[in-house]
Formats: C-alpha cells, structure tokens, sequence
C-alpha cells in the first residue's frame, strides 16, 4: 500500500503487472537466466566481458566491423578502450538504418519552443537531412577529428548537426544557448574548433536571446573558427561576414555525397563541457561506441524506452540530456520532444499541453521545474492519459515537491523514475527502476555494470550513514578524460582512493537498497561534527507550506565549525519572520536549523540549477567564479552578504 507522506517509511510506489511485464530489463534477465535484478547486476560487474556483449546484443547496437574485446586496461584502469577494434558511427545507430522500412514515415523528432512554434522530422527526414549536412560539411573543410561546435536551440537542425558532424567523424562540441561571448570563445579555444553552428537567436520567457550577436563577438578570440552556419530561427536579420557565415537553408541543397566514417569505437563523438563556480571548464570527451551503449542502456532499461514511446524533455544541446536524447530514444527507435524555454512560459500548463499535443509516454522533468510550476498554483493538467512515467535529473528532490508530483499530477499511477550521474559518466549511476518499488525522492538501485558504493571518510563501505559516492569499477560511456588534460582528469576523480572513481555527490544507501543523494560533496555543511547536505535541510524547510524555494549553505563559526544558513523564497510576502523561524527549527531540528535570510529570488543558471556555491561566495564577500551560466532573471546580488562582511568594508 503506497506510504502516506507522514511515515516515510514504506514504498510510495509499488508497481503492478504491467510495469513488470513491460519491463526490457526484466525480459532480458528471462532470456540470460537470472531470477532477480541484484543477480544480474552481480554478474554485470563481476563479468563484464559476458555482460556488455550481450548488452549490445539485445539492445541492438549494431557494430559495422565487430570488436576484439569488450574492454582494454591495458593504458591502467582510469584510461580504458571499449569494444577495441569495433567501427560504429552513432549516425548511423540513430538515423540511418532507421530511415528505411517500417520506421521510415515515423516521427524522429519533435521541436516545441518557447512561443509555441512545433516543427518535426521523420525517421527518413532526418537521416536525408544529415546526409546533406555532412557532405556540407565536407565542402567546407571539415574532417575527421576536426571539432565543430553547436551553439544552437533544440531546433530540429541540432539534432541534425549533431549526426551530420559525427557521420564525418568530427566531433561536435556542444555549447549552451545560455553561454555569454567569453564562456563560449572559451571552449571554441580549448577544443580548437574550426567550424561554428548557431542560430539568428533563440527566446528564453519570449525575449529574445541574440546567438549570433554573442557569438561573432565571441569569435573576435577565437581564430581558428573558419565557418559559421547560421540557422534562421527567428527569421531576424543578423549581420552576416563574407566568406565566413552562412546560412543553413542556403546550403547546397544537393552537394556531393559522402559516406557514413568507418570510426572505430574509441574515437571521440563529441566533448560536452561542465563549468563550475572556478577554474577551467573540463572537456568531457565521449566516444560513438561508450555513449551510444550506455544511452542504449540507461534509456531501455533504467527508463524502459521502446520504439512506440515518445520521450519528452526541457533541455539544451549544451548539457549533456541534450546528446542523450539523441543518442538514447532515437538510437531505440523512438520519437523525442526537445522543448525550448522553461516550464511556465507563456502559461503554467505549458508541459502538460505539449505532453498532450504529442502524445508522450515518458516526461522529463527537474525538480526546479517541477517547484515552479508548483509555485504557480495551477490544477490543470490537461489530458496526461498517454503518460506512462516521470524521469527526473539533475538535482536532489525534496519531498513536498516529489508528493506533489507523484500525486497531484501523475495521480500516484505513474512512477517518477529517479535519475543521478552527470556529464562525466556519460549518462547515470543510480535508477529508480519503474518495474520495482520505490520511496519517495530516492533511488532503488544503481544502473546494470555500474559498482556503485558509498564509501566513508576512510574509504570503507558503509550502510545507513551519509558518505561519498563511488564507482568501483569502470562502464561504457564514462569519459575517456578531460580533453588535452589528462592530469586534471586524474587528479579529479581518481586520486582519493586508489583505483576508485570519486563522484563528488554525497549519497546513503539503506539496508534495503534504497538509495539517496544529499548534494555535492562540496556543499557538504559540517554543524558541530555531523556532516549533512544541504539537500536534507532544504527538503526540512520545504515541508512549510510557505517557503516556495530554499538554497542552504554552511559557513563558518568559531563555535561549532560551521553553521546553516538558509535563503529562501516565499510563496506571499505577508509572513512573520518569527513564525516563519519557529516553524524551520521545528522542521529542521535544533541541531541542523538554519540562520533564516528572505530573498526574492535564488541564483540559478540558465537551465534552472541553484548555484549554491557562488551563493556562499557572495554572502561570505568572496571572489563569485564563473558567472557564464547565471540566469539573469535570478540575479546574485539578491542575496545579502553577511554582517560580518559588511563591517569589513
């Protein structure tokens, strides 16, 4: 029976017969002969040669050359070569064999922006438009191995680029719309890019974000970019350089063909680029056959992804969901649904509507938007009866807000299909499985070939206790290293522990495999000795009806080493500070309870995430880092800097 949202204690969602019987894992777990999922990812881990053969097997990963091995150690354990020897080329895994027979006339891809506009392609659409692409490209000089960037709206030519590019065995380097003129003449300097594809603009809130504008500015640095395409996308005229710019619709409509690269497994498809609040963006560097497998997987059977479902996101090209949809969905036949903008413009309901318009059976959804469209106390939600589940990514959830999804929206029919890893393993680490029980804001399990472990501060495994989240061994699709950088790559994620792969999240697992992530291991606040994520006080704050946003963050104190400060943003203006401060220590607890600060608005970036870092740097009168990806609607100098700071200055 599902837990009432007082006990926390049993599963709020407990599959029926249909989740299990439509289950790809669970089918496939029949045909090798494993009666339980913790058997199967046993043997995925303890025999990895067996496990992803069968893997591409099943999924259908279509290797034009076959591979020697699954996997080559032989440069160490950080460094390894997957399925050597193997040629595949994920445009023609995605788009190509798909564009004859049956799935021909079906729908690939779904554009749905910012102010309504829909354009779509099929199937056979898409593969002759990448065809044309690629030979353009070839046209203007690029060649294998050269990098072209994509600073573009989840138009339906993004996707088309992204295959065009890999098809030629370039590598697309994928840029946020949201990226500022230095942010993105960064990494068109670090990955030497030779080809630019941005748009005349893109709308964020219907108002109008100028591409090209930011990018010719940004190539004022950036020499070795010898072409530009530019998609009209708003059909505004934008200032256009002889012999360098081009627009995408005046491209040879009929150039000399090229075929489809023979690359071999390990070459790189695309370097997807993090930022933080300092240092240098990483070049995460993925390869055709490391990410088109782990797509494969996450998709098929941590979401159940089948060639009739179509899969919707709010996203960009410039994170890593962006590739994935391409990679996952299309490479299992499905359709996808690239939204544009965020999930309030230009009315609250906007997600429902495009879930309805398109018919789509798996919604993605990030706990920031999901408060946002809570926060705009809209009931309606239109007619989800396609709906089969939720996935959720990029940060932890707190529960009144999972409650509220589970059952104001999915009517606690439909499961919120939890999703953590990060742009540097290629996709996920831990999967709420849909066809297994699930508690609220958790995970039931880490994704199949992924030794997932939480390790304390000696690095011993525990149960029951916050730690690091770990990896034990190594998967397709985890980065092949930072691009040019080899030493940072290491130093990043495997020197803590030997032969351990350090994530950077802090995370619990219970003794009955429930699995929780508490926010970055950064972020960790140590009050008088106990280490707690910020996650887990904001989900305590958050239980106040009041409070529609909360960031918290640890700063120092001579008494107790640290202590919790709160930002929060309320849902009226009209409340007593006094009330509002008995009511956090009684939600929170006197030991964790915060020092209370009521600001309009919360620094995000552009795709939503709260920046808590710079948050600390800014109350605590700190150098900010890297602002690229801030959102200018949530502007920092919202938040206070402390007392302390300001007798200082």
């Amino acid at each position: 029976m599902p837990v009432t949202e007082d006990t926390g204690t049993a599963y709020a969602w407990v599959p029926g017969a249909a989740e299990r019987e439509r289950s790809r894992l669970l089918a496939a777990m029949r045909r090798w002969g494993y009666d339980s999922v913790e058997e199967l990812h046993r043997a995925s881990v303890e025999d990895p040669e067996w496990f992803w053969r069968a893997v591409v097997e099943d999924l259908g990963v279509a290797f034009d050359e076959p591979f020697e091995r699954v996997r080559d150690d032989s440069e160490g354990k950080p460094f390894p070569r997957w399925f050597p020897g193997g040629r595949v080329n994920a445009a023609e895994l995605c788009a190509h064999r798909h564009a004859v027979g049956e799935r021909a006339g079906k729908t690939a891809v779904v554009y749905e922006g910012d102010s309504g506009q829909r354009r779509s392609l099929t199937y056979a659409q898409l593969s002759q438009q990448v065809c044309r692409f690629a030979a353009n490209l070839a046209r203007l000089g690029v060649r294998a191995g050269d990098r072209v960037v994509l600073y573009v709206p989840v138009v339906p030519e993004s996707v088309v680029a992204f295959l065009g590019i890999a098809m030629i065995g370039a590598v697309a380097v994928p840029a946020f719309t949201g990226y500022g003129a230095e942010a993105l003449a960064t990494r068109l300097r670090d990955s030497e890019a030779v080809l630019l594809v941005t748009a005349d603009g893109t709308t964020r809130r219907g108002k109008r974000v100028p591409l090209k504008e930011v990018a010719d500015e940004a190539l004022e640095s950036a020499p070795s970019v010898r072409h530009v395409v530019v998609v009209r996308h708003l059909a505004h005229g934008v200032e256009m350089r002889a012999g360098r710019d081009v627009y995408w619709d005046e491209l040879e409509a009929d150039p000399e063909p090229v075929g489809t690269a023979a690359t071999e497994s390990n070459d790189p498809l695309a370097i997807v680029y993090t930022s933080g609040t300092t240092g240098k963006p990483k070049g995460i560097v993925h390869s055709h056959a490391g990410l088109a497998v782990k797509a494969a997987v996450d998709f098929a059977y941590g979401f159940d992804v089948h060639d009739d479902d179509v899969v919707s996101w709010i996203t960009d090209m410039g994170w890593l969901v962006g590739p994935l949809l391409i990679m996952g969905p299309l490479q299992l036949g499905a359709t996808i649904v690239m939204i544009e903008g965020v999930p309030v413009h230009p009315h609250p309901g906007r997600m429902w509507d495009i879930v309805e318009r398109n018919g789509v059976t798996v919604q993605g959804i990030a706990p920031t938007a999901a408060r946002a469209i809570m926060a705009s106390g809209d009931g309606s939600f239109a007619d989800l009866g396609t709906l089969r589940s939720f996935v959720s990514t990029g940060e932890a959830w707190d529960e009144p807000t999972w409650w509220w999804l589970f059952k104001e929206v999915g009517l606690s029919t439909r499961p919120i299909i939890n999703y953590s890893g990060g742009t540097e393993v290629g996709g996920g680490l831990l999967v709420g499985y849909p066809f297994l029980p699930m508690k609220p804001a958790s995970f039931n399990g880490p994704l199949p070939g992924v030794d997932a472990a939480v390790l304390d501060a000696d690095g011993a495994p525990v149960v029951g206790e916050v730690g690091e989240l770990t990896v034990r061994n190594t998967f397709p699709g985890m980065t092949h290293a930072f691009w040019r950088d080899r030493d940072r790559y290491l130093e990043t994620y495997w020197s803590r522990w030997d032969g351990v792969w350090v994530h950077g999240d802090l995370a619990s697992v219970d003794g009955d495999g429930t699995w929780r992530i508490h926010g970055r291991s950064d972020d960790t606040i140590k009050l008088s000795g106990r280490r707690v994520g910020p996650a887990e006080i904001e989900t305590a704050l958050l239980k106040d009806s009041r409070i529609a946003e909360a960031a918290v963050i640890g700063v120092p104190d001579q008494q107790r080493g640290q202590r919790a400060v709160a930002f929060v943003v309320l849902r009226e203006r009209a409340v007593d500070q006094a009330d509002l401060e008995a009511t956090a220590l009684r939600n929170a607890g006197r030991s964790f309870a915060p020092v209370l600060h009521v600001v309009p608005t919360l620094p995000k970036t552009k795709n939503g995430k709260i920046m808590r870092r710079a948050i600390r740097a800014r109350h605590l009168g700190e150098p900010v880092g890297d602002l690229s990806s801030l959102d200018p609607a949530t502007p920092l100098t919202d938040i206070p800097v402390s007392a302390e700071q300001e007798d200082h200055r």
